[in-house]
């Protein structure tokens, strides 16, 4: 398969800042997209200038085959943020983007490039193991699952030519993100905050907590009310978050 490395293909800047401060990348969740990450930018912005992912296979990137196995991913990633990460630098992730934007980091960081700071969200640790095979299952399940975990606006799942568009992407993430094992080696040097919602059935505190193990820097856990997607309750306290970490 050959796999665009064409940054502008890759990375969505909704609101650019060239002379920001800091710059996040943003890594979505397993069937999300850029514009997931366009509040986030809008509040941000100009301080930090937030470049959100865009997987192939969804949205302007549809006639694309989507990529479903997470190193291959971040090997492409990596090499498309190496130039576009200059400056001081965080990643945010949210559950399959938590781990891809983990992999990029210690990708990054193996050549020389350490983030100010990785920020994980409903996300279990690398090193801990749920036995999931959402993704082989029939069309019907996989759709129920993310109309449980309640991240889009599920009524659109409904019509049979959206979910023709959607389905191959969900899939394919789907098995990125189960198939997913830690494998071995250097991890990173930077600050890790893991985010989480108290009734998330994807991740407890005891799977988050061995984030710390990841990084030689600091550990942090931030525990929200709500279910796999609390950031959408609470994408305002979020924000300030980032905004005062990435501020120190």
């Amino acid at each position: 398969m050959t796999i665009s490395l064409d940054a502008s293909q890759w990375v969505r800047r909704f609101h650019p800042a060239p002379s920001a401060a800091a710059r996040l990348v943003c890594f979505p969740h397993a069937g999300g997209s850029a514009s997931y990450f366009h509040p986030v930018s809008a509040a941000l912005a100009p301080a930090v200038e937030v470049l959100a992912v865009q997987y192939p296979g969804r949205q302007d990137r549809h006639t694309e085959a989507p990529v479903d196995d997470l190193f291959v991913l971040a090997d492409r990633l990596a090499d498309v943020l190496a130039a576009e990460t200059t400056g001081p630098v965080a990643f945010f992730g949210h559950s399959m983007g938590a781990s891809l934007a983990f992999e990029v980091a210690r990708r990054l960081e193996a050549r020389g490039t350490r983030l100010r700071h990785l920020f994980v969200s409903g996300r279990r640790a690398p090193s801990t193991v749920r036995d999931e095979r959402i993704h082989e299952k029939g069309d019907d399940a996989l759709l129920a699952e993310v109309k449980r975990l309640g991240g889009t606006d599920t009524s659109v799942l409904d019509d049979e030519d959206i979910r023709g568009l959607v389905l191959p992407a969900l899939r394919s993430d789907y098995k990125a993100a189960e198939l997913y094992r830690y494998r071995p080696g250097p991890d990173v040097s930077c600050p890790i905050v893991a985010l989480i919602g108290d009734s998330d059935p994807k991740v407890t505190e005891a799977e988050t907590r061995p984030w710390a193990e990841r990084t030689s820097g600091e550990f942090e856990l931030e525990t929200y009310p709500g279910g796999h997607f609390y950031l959408n309750d609470h994408a305002a306290a979020v924000i300030r978050l980032i905004g005062d970490r990435l501020a120190r």
